[in-house]
């Protein structure tokens, strides 16, 4: 139990570090999330404060809804999955256009047990964080310790990746 209690203050430590970069910046964030189904617009407005820097997230679990919510090409979906380099960075880009924000994050992966393949398996998860500086794509592959355990490593990697674009934009001198 104590070890999932320190697991989730590291996660309101970040997404607390997540919104204070933000509001320092006076920049928004947004989500687009498939596997984590909204864990990391969960951990973002948890964080008192929040509705300062955080508009809306995207939870895109279905390809019809990366499609119709993201503007994901119905091509990329079917040319290369939706658990693919290529689907994380249009999801990131979508919801950083669709939403209006100056960054957003975007996870897509097999959380498990199932659906794995040798190509594709379960713990395989790409995110891509988007800014008007660029995007950047992660690759993680976390194995198979259970589905709650992907979504969570998945959720705190995909904040450490909006800390990282945060950090990107102050050096740049983006306002």
């Amino acid at each position: 139990m104590a070890a999932d209690l320190s697991d989730a203050f590291g996660l309101e430590h970040l997404a607390a570090a997540v919104v204070a970069k933000a509001q320092a910046g006076g920049w928004t964030v947004a989500s687009a999330e498939s596997c984590t189904g909204g864990l990391v617009a969960a951990a973002i407005t948890d964080v008192a404060g929040s509705s300062a820097v955080f508009g809306m997230g995207f939870v895109t679990y279905s390809n019809e809804a990366k499609a119709r919510l993201l503007g994901v090409p119905a091509e990329l979906l079917e040319r290369h999955g939706a658990v693919s380099r290529e689907v994380a960075l249009a999801m990131a880009e979508g919801a950083l256009r669709t939403a209006g924000s100056d960054v957003a994050v975007a996870i897509t992966g097999i959380a498990g047990p199932g659906g794995g393949s040798e190509a594709k398996p379960v713990g395989l998860v790409h995110f891509a964080c988007a800014t008007r500086l660029g995007t950047v794509h992660a690759e993680r592959r976390f194995g198979a310790p259970g589905r709650g355990a992907v979504r969570h490593s998945s959720t705190v990697a995909a904040l450490e990746l909006v800390d990282e674009a945060l950090k990107r934009l102050r050096q740049a001198g983006v306002a």
